[in-house]
Order: structure tokens, then sequence, then C-alpha cells
């Protein structure tokens, strides 16, 4: 179960892209997460006829490592860390560190 999952509204803690929001494309393998509009990279792009991609300079996200995000808590709109806990009817869930407010509905 990883802190961060797809689809999660995060804050940007470091980098050239701090404070910046956004939410999660994908979660990959390596504890990096790729945030949409985030951390923004050019790659230069070959042509390809046959599966229809045109070449040239293209803008692209890449991926942010997921200890340099933090889950938006919307209560506070600022970013928090999360913690775990088991529910009465053996379901473990995601909570808020400040408040201890569950995630996962």
């Amino acid at each position: 179960m990883h802190r961060i999952r797809k689809g999660d509204r995060v804050v940007v803690t470091t980098g050239r892209d701090k404070g910046r929001t956004g939410t999660v494309i994908r979660v990959l393998d390596n504890d990096t997460v790729v945030v949409e509009n985030v951390n923004m990279v050019k790659k230069h792009q070959k042509p390809n006829p046959q599966s229809g991609v045109a070449g040239g300079i293209v803008q692209k996200e890449a991926p942010i490592h997921a200890s340099n995000v933090l889950l938006l808590n919307p209560a506070t709109s600022k970013g928090d860390r999360i913690g775990y806990k088991t529910l009465d009817d053996g379901r473990k869930v995601r909570v808020f560190k400040s408040n201890g407010e569950v995630v996962d509905a």
C-alpha cells in the first residue's frame, strides 16, 4: 500500500516546482510519481509514420520522487503527511497526520 496513489491531489515540497499542486497521473515502481503539469521537460521526439507520431520537440511530465510531494489536505488546503489506521471492520485506511481525518472513504 503506497502513501501516494493515482488520482491523489498533491503539492510539491522541493525543487523548481516547489509549491505547485497537481493530480498524480502514474505511480512508478521505483518510488516515483508523475504529476500533471509538474516537472515538465522537453523531449526531442523522433517521427514514427507507422503509429502516426509527428516528430519535433514535445513537452511532457517527468517523474518526481514520492518523498518530494505531500498529499493535499482539503480541510487545511496544505500538504500533509500520511499515516495508516485500521478501522473496526478490519480495513486499513490512510489518515492525515495533522487531524486524523480519513483520506479513503
